[in-house]
């Protein structure tokens, strides 16, 4: 039988082995949170993916070259609370990092966001095949939610659609993002410029969002000239008033199904809904996604009595008041359009 003053000899070198074995594990774990990845040769791109798994992280950074084993980072990510944490989204890693430096900067979101420019005047085709071509998804992908009833709904756009819903505008987005993600802000966008100040002008004038957006795509497939977008829009109004026809060549395009990119007289006689040389006033809705500028022009248009414009070629346009003036500007400038070749 030990005796207890044998006990209370051994204790001290117990306590002596614990501590020392706790501070060299202590030591162990240290250096191995604190020791850098393995070398990398070239700045290291990686996904993470949404909905991925602690262990799921870990292995892939592995895998990738990043970590040189899984423990210290799941210990480490487990220990601070944050296995929870880590953040989807492309990451770039210029150096290697310690397995509590690259945790902390997977739970911080240092996502690379890409910068995409949407220019005035796309259409809902246009932009989706630009998100495409920037590595954002299939084209498909995004004209899908154009008939997606419930992501219409998302934005109270059940009735309308996407066209002319989607701003143009400078974005910056990360990778992996969603279809949803990514023409949900173009839509934000669109009512944060839409202010009240300019529905209150829309009420003035007697048109619903949806009108002045619709006029305003037309002003925008009709001219670059930023001079000419309030004349062109006077035009329009004054037609409008009168219950002329638009006679708007881009909203007939709009309406034909893989428009070969020759406009001819069949296409102006074939009844389509976006027909304005067949029916009056508005379309049934945009023909593209205006800009402030041309939203702008459809509420403050020029005060004119033209009536028609005719393409000079450059870009710019004659305006014509008359019918007999606006004939002969026609013939002049299909004449050199013609001559041209």
């Amino acid at each position: 039988m030990v005796s207890w003053a044998a006990v209370k000899k051994v204790l001290p070198l117990i306590a002596c082995l614990v501590i020392g074995v706790s501070g060299l594990t202590a030591c162990y774990v240290y250096a191995r949170l604190n020791t850098p990845g393995p070398p990398l040769a070239a700045p290291a791109r990686l996904f993470i993916s949404p909905g991925s798994t602690l262990q799921q992280t870990a292995q892939m950074l592995v895998a990738e070259g990043i970590l040189a084993s899984v423990q210290p980072f799941r210990f480490w990510a487990q220990f601070t609370g944050k296995d929870h944490s880590i953040q989807s989204g492309e990451y770039i890693l210029e150096t290697p990092l310690t397995p509590r430096r690259l945790l902390e900067t997977l739970t911080l979101g240092q996502v690379i966001h890409h910068m995409v420019t949407i220019p005035e005047g796309l259409t809902l085709k246009q932009i989706a095949k630009r998100l495409e071509d920037q590595g954002f998804g299939p084209q498909e992908q995004f004209l899908s939610l154009s008939t997606s009833p419930q992501f219409l709904a998302t934005w109270d756009l059940q009735e309308y659609g996407l066209e002319g819903y989607l701003y143009p505008d400078t974005y910056f987005f990360s990778k992996p993002s969603s279809a949803e993600d990514i023409l949900g802000r173009m839509v934000t966008r669109l009512s944060e410029v839409f202010s009240p100040a300019l529905q209150q002008q829309a009420q003035e004038l007697g048109f619903s969002q949806h009108e002045v957006l619709t006029l305003a795509s037309l002003i925008e497939k009709e001219t670059g000239a930023a001079e000419e977008r309030p004349l062109i829009a006077g035009v329009f109004h004054n037609r409008l008033r009168q219950n002329m026809p638009l006679q708007c060549d881009p909203t007939v395009i709009y309406g034909i199904p893989n428009f070969d990119g020759n406009l001819t007289r069949r296409h102006l006689r074939t009844p389509t809904p976006y027909n304005t040389y067949l029916f009056t006033g508005l379309p049934p809705g945009p023909i593209a996604n205006p800009g402030l500028a041309a939203i702008q022009a459809v509420l403050s248009p020029a005060e004119t009595n033209y009536l028609y414009f005719v393409a000079r070629g450059d870009g710019t346009h004659v305006f014509s008041s008359r019918l007999a003036d606006h004939n002969r500007a026609v013939r002049r400038f299909q004449k050199r359009r013609s001559r041209n070749g």
